[in-house]
């Protein structure tokens, strides 16, 4: 997101000296990305290793690309992303209400992050992620980012489960919400340093708002798509505020200058109730989880966030 819409700090500081000019381009020194492409790795990875157990050739006769021996496809009539059944996807860790309540297998909240349907569903994810994520890692560095990706899944995978108690949901894409709603709260929180910043902030809203309407799709899991935004967007104004110039250069400040707080006061605010707010969040959808409630018994109108019916198709559990 910064590239070229940060102000540049040594047109705005000319007088300072060599010295005081070199720290500030050092805060501005990407980091080198490389837990991004990780990811990417072990997500094919794992997709490899699920089309493995998969093994269609061995149990159905219509397996698609059937040269490919037991990691062919399920006929595409059962799965149309060229990907493996649903019942090998519940077997290694696909998202499922009935397991995770009733027989206490919270991990699949974590597991299903790393599967994804087929062949269109993992090039769709890894794609996205590469492009959101290694400009972010190459920004705020690995550690805030794999919290932020980790923490997002987790986030899209409790909202989910909440309302979708009927089918298996697997994939990235909660996670890679979280990043999109990072990239909001980012430009947010450090509104000041951005030029340009009503475009940038337009921008985001609008690939936001695309991203989400695909999700009133039939068969695509939008809680997961919320649940990881709003995860996403609030751990952004807590670990993505950026300090103030005054306070990257306080090195080379005479002797008796008053250095300013690292934080503006606004971003203290900012990441405290996002705080607070991401901690009771997460409390309240587990508990909710774990007592067996059905989001739906209280929001009746929510399925609407999932799926809009029309006269081209049904949604699940949609009259």
């Amino acid at each position: 997101m910064r590239g070229g819409d940060i102000e540049s700090r040594d047109e705005k500081n000319r007088g300072s000296n060599h010295a005081s000019s070199h720290a500030v381009e050092d805060t501005d020194t990407p980091w080198l990305s490389w837990l991004i492409p990780l990811f990417v790795v072990a997500n094919v990875v794992m997709f490899v290793i699920v089309m493995y157990f998969n093994n269609c050739s061995k149990h159905d006769q219509g397996c698609v690309a059937r040269f490919l021996g037991r990691f062919s496809f399920q006929p595409l009539r059962e799965n149309p992303l060229f990907g493996p059944s649903s019942s090998t996807l519940e077997r290694l860790g696909g998202l499922e209400w009935k397991k995770v309540v009733h027989q206490h297998q919270g991990w699949r909240l974590i597991t299903c992050i790393w599967l994804h349907a087929g062949v269109i569903h993992l090039i769709a994810n890894m794609l996205s992620l590469v492009i959101i994520g290694i400009r972010l890692e190459q920004q705020c560095g690995f550690v805030r980012i794999g919290i932020i990706y980790l923490l997002s899944g987790i986030g899209g995978s409790i909202l989910s489960s909440l309302f979708i108690q009927r089918n298996i949901s697997v994939g990235a894409s909660g996670a890679l919400f979280g990043l999109l709603g990072a990239m909001l709260s980012e430009l947010i929180t450090n509104w000041s340093i951005y030029t340009n910043k009503v475009c940038a902030l337009l921008t985001l809203l609008v690939i936001v708002a695309i991203n989400l309407a695909v999700g009133i799709l039939p068969h695509v899991d939008n809680f997961a798509h919320i649940g990881g935004f709003l995860t996403g967007f609030l751990l952004g104004f807590v670990l993505l505020p950026r300090p103030q110039l005054g306070w990257m250069q306080r090195r080379n400040l005479p002797a008796g200058v008053r250095v300013n707080s690292k934080y503006k006061a606004y971003q203290y605010g900012l990441g405290l109730v996002s705080l607070v707010l991401l901690v009771a969040g997460f409390t309240i959808g587990l508990v909710l989880l774990f007592r067996g409630v059905n989001g739906y018994d209280h929001c009746h109108w929510c399925h609407y966030l999932s799926c809009v019916p029309t006269s081209r198709w049904k949604c699940d559990g949609i009259n």
